[in-house]
């Protein structure tokens, strides 16, 4: 099922770095960035969580939440968060339900070979849980402050 702009956003319960369980309804009021990606310390997630890293500040001057979401174990998640300092929360969908939930889970091609796996999309939720908007095959270079700027223009 593809999600759509305006929609509710899927709900979930997941464990962050630590074990610690996040839920969408916790974050009720606020606006969200809810990004997906691949796999902790390859080299496009490691710019994108860097380049968010590095606009955190921002996103908190908005009172944005970040939250990355991939299918790594909360452990991977831990070291990924010490090795680059990310001030973020990450979490873990080792069972893939929530990527499925989004539509980020699925087929992809790589040097010819086919598997399954995470698409790097992005969903900015707004404080009453529906879908502002939605950011398919991100550029990881660049993609916080494009955020950033949708979230300066929604917000008004």
């Amino acid at each position: 099922m593809k999600i759509l702009i305006g929609q509710k956003a899927p709900s979930f319960a997941l464990p962050d770095q630590e074990g610690t369980m996040h839920s969408l309804a916790d974050l009720k009021g606020k606006w969200v960035l809810l990004y997906f990606y691949p796999k902790d310390n390859t080299p496009g997630c490691t710019i994108e969580a860097c380049g968010i890293r590095d606009s955190f500040p921002d996103f908190q001057k908005v009172k944005a939440v970040v939250l990355g979401v991939s299918a790594d174990p909360p452990q991977s998640h831990a070291r990924f968060i010490e090795k680059y300092n990310l001030p973020f929360t990450l979490l873990s969908d080792e069972k893939h339900e929530t990527l499925q939930a989004y539509g980020v889970w699925g087929k992809k091609k790589f040097m010819g070979r086919s598997y399954d796996g995470i698409s790097r999309t992005s969903f900015l939720i707004d404080p009453e849980g529906k879908i502002a908007k939605i950011y398919e095959e991100v550029k990881p270079a660049g993609h916080a402050e494009e955020v950033l700027q949708d979230l300066k223009t929604l917000k008004v």
